[in-house]
């Protein structure tokens, strides 16, 4: 598959299947659709030389998307259902940050949930990974959209802004420059469809403060101002699903006490006539990534599982929350994963392991492998530290090349792309049985409303993409 090189060239080739006019789009043959152009689509928005063929065929997608029923949606009612004790937490929303390949990756997701009748399920990338998988968050809502679309996929889908971080030494040097930051890739991403945004000013907690609400201050205040933010730019009908965070994935375990200092600061400070946290993101001895130990393999690691049932329940009890929010887990031994909604974990987020599943495949090109980390040696050498293993080194760092090789690995043979899919699918039934989603699409879809919108027209494309006949 090739992208087309421009926008004469994808209005032509998609002409069979849609018209498309500055009234929008009107579908001819949904089966065309399906078969060539989501696949056509799904390459122009992430490959395209052409800015104006892939800010059109974003603008394609999103209207495609509305009438086939599997647009964007808030997943908010759900954790307030939790909330109000009017949906038991049973099961536990499977969060997934689709690094790489992810038209590809996306539709092994599609596939695996309508199978087995799951719509409990978050399409999510972090900031941070935005920039370093080269994934806008117009071309990432397009790729899991398009996805959406070959799959045939039944539900509105749920795309998220995970680890919309803060940093702190940026933070402390001119606070409002990067609250202007957090801001514009907040703006970008509701205009794209992330309709489920995790905020994170966790990294301003400051635990040399003398009480609790003091080292939570510039935590919730900026979370406050954030949530603010979102509520004012969010499209009609829509509530966007917020999360907080309370302590930094991979340092000390939260506790209540700061659960209810952050969350009594947040409430004081946040608009009283708006909606504010479905969900809270806590430590409970994890970390992103896992730790790598010198021979390349994952170090164990002990979740505390008591710490995030109080945590949830609180979350659920005092403050009508869906509950808390567990990061950094893809990298558990399998055996974990069951216990996470016997405790009532709201969210779960699952990312490196899925890279590893690619990286690590037998059927993974070892030439490309080896051109990565060509890259790496000389790209990010900085992030090497002294007495480092390159089992280390490469194992943390290359995430960091998945952006630079991302038309590579979307381009591997039918042959191996058709193994790691498989490889995919696997791991997800494996863990959407631990996780109790199946058949979670009975119980969300009545809550999700996905209103009606009108898009409009990039002014990207230019006017001239509506010349002539369709």
């Amino acid at each position: 598959m090739e992208p087309a090189k421009d926008v004469q060239e994808l209005k032509k080739a998609l002409s069979s299947a849609m018209s498309i006019s500055q009234e929008g789009v009107t579908v001819k043959n949904w089966d065309a659709v399906r078969s060539t152009g989501a696949d056509l689509l799904a390459w122009t928005v992430a490959h395209s030389p052409s800015k104006e063929a892939r800010a059109l065929g974003a603008w394609i997608v999103r209207n495609l998307a509305q009438q086939a029923g599997n647009g964007p949606a808030s997943i908010n009612e759900v954790y307030m259902a939790f909330g109000r004790g009017d949906l038991p937490p049973k099961f536990t929303v499977a969060a997934i940050n689709v690094r790489c390949m992810a038209y590809y990756f996306a539709r092994s997701i599609f596939r695996v949930a309508k199978k087995n009748d799951a719509a409990a399920v978050i399409f999510e990338i972090a900031r941070s990974e935005m920039n370093y998988t080269d994934q806008p968050a117009y071309e990432y809502a397009s790729s899991i959209l398009c996805a959406a679309l070959k799959e045939s996929y039944p539900s509105p889908v749920f795309i998220q802004g995970d680890h919309f971080q803060f940093n702190a030494a940026k933070f402390a040097k001119d606070a409002n420059a990067e609250f202007e930051g957090i801001r514009k890739v907040a703006k970008e991403s509701v205009e794209a469809g992330f309709y489920n945004i995790d905020i994170d000013t966790s990294t301003l907690v400051d635990l040399d403060q003398p009480t609790v609400e003091a080292q939570q201050r510039n935590n919730f205040e900026q979370c406050a101002r954030i949530s603010d933010f979102v509520r004012s730019i969010e499209p009609a009908g829509v509530t966007v699903s917020l999360g907080g965070e309370i302590g930094e994935v991979g340092h000390k375990n939260s506790n209540v006490e700061e659960l209810r200092a952050f969350m009594n600061g947040y409430n004081k400070l946040r608009k009283q006539d708006k909606p504010g946290l479905s969900k809270l993101s806590v430590q409970t001895g994890t970390s992103h990534g896992g730790v790598v130990l010198p021979d390349g393999t994952i170090a164990k690691v002990k979740v505390d599982f008591d710490t995030l049932k109080i945590l949830s329940e609180a979350a659920r009890k005092e403050f009508g929350m869906g509950g808390a929010v567990q990061h950094g887990a893809s990298t558990l031994p399998a055996e974990f994963f069951d216990r996470f909604p016997q405790v009532g974990t709201a969210e779960i987020h699952l990312a490196t392991e899925f890279q590893n599943i690619l990286l690590e495949h037998p059927k993974f090109p070892a030439e490309l492998k080896a051109e990565m980390y060509r890259w790496l040696d000389k790209n990010a050498a900085n992030e090497r530290k002294e007495g480092e293993t390159d089992s280390q080194f490469y194992y943390k760092t290359r995430k960091k090349a998945v952006g630079p090789f991302k038309k590579q690995v979307w381009s591997l043979p039918d042959s191996i792309m058709s193994e790691i899919m498989k490889s995919y699918d696997e791991r997800l039934e494996l863990l959407f049985h631990k996780l109790n989603i199946g058949g979670t699409a009975r119980a969300i879809k009545p809550l999700i409303k996905m209103p009606a919108q009108k898009f409009a027209i990039p002014k990207v494309a230019g006017a001239e993409a509506f010349d002539g006949a369709d």
